[in-house]
């Protein structure tokens, strides 16, 4: 509509309109969004289910520690892991270079999915690829193919199907990491590195205080709880 309305004062400095038909339209208000972030405690439990497979939980892992967006993790090849300082090169949204990094339960996981492969995509679908891809999306040993987004967002939805508040998304374990990243005191610097931001602005949706970090803050200045 903003563009509608971008052409129709320019007619309307050359004569050639009237009055601006778009006037009883209105934007629709989109109301903001703060329960994202997932509560610290349903994460640890969703990433210590025994019933999902070994692929999922890494993922999982790996995307709630390293805060990274689902496409850069899913995009890593083998070659890009640097399993010794628990890191990794990524390629980040609008293609600039980066590395992401990650703690002792990623770090647990990595080897037992990798199983002594030394390229190809770091996450495999289950079977042989059908359709004809490129060398770079195969594992030339298995055949198998790199995870997809829709595959992994498609899992991981149901999964979480049947939780509280379910079901969830990838991208709320990248919302998680990095609101309780900000309650524990991470600095801007620290939080604009961690999620690959390049502006405080993109940043701030993810920074907002949890429901839940709000009533710790209440509980600890309780004067009631003092005495």
């Amino acid at each position: 509509m903003s563009t509608f309305r971008s052409a129709y004062r320019c007619w309307l400095l050359q004569g050639w309109a009237g009055a601006d038909p778009t006037e009883p339209l209105r934007r629709r208000k989109v109301p903001a969004d703060r329960s994202r972030a997932l509560p610290r405690a349903d994460v640890g439990q969703l990433l210590t289910r025994e019933d999902i497979s070994l692929r999922e939980r890494t993922l999982w892992r790996m995307l709630y520690e390293s805060a990274a967006r689902a496409n850069e993790v899913l995009a890593m090849d083998i070659e890009d892991l640097d399993l010794a300082n628990r890191r990794s090169r990524v390629v980040r949204k609008g293609g600039a270079a980066d590395v992401i990094t990650w703690q002792t339960g990623t770090a647990r996981l990595l080897p037992r999915l990798i199983r002594g492969r030394k390229s190809g995509p770091l996450f495999l679908t289950d079977r042989r690829a059908r359709v004809q891809l490129a060398a770079a999306d195969l594992d030339t040993v298995s055949g198998r193919a790199r995870l997809s987004y829709r595959q992994a967002a498609g899992l991981f939805t149901d999964a979480t199907a049947d939780v509280t508040g379910g079901p969830w998304t990838l991208h709320q374990l990248r919302h998680s990491a990095l609101t309780h990243a900000a309650e524990d005191g991470a600095s801007t610097s620290t939080l604009l590195a961690y999620s690959g931001h390049t502006s405080v602005r993109s940043l701030a949706r993810y920074a907002r205080v949890s429901a839940e970090a709000l009533g710790r803050w209440q509980a600890e200045r309780d004067p009631a709880r003092r005495r």
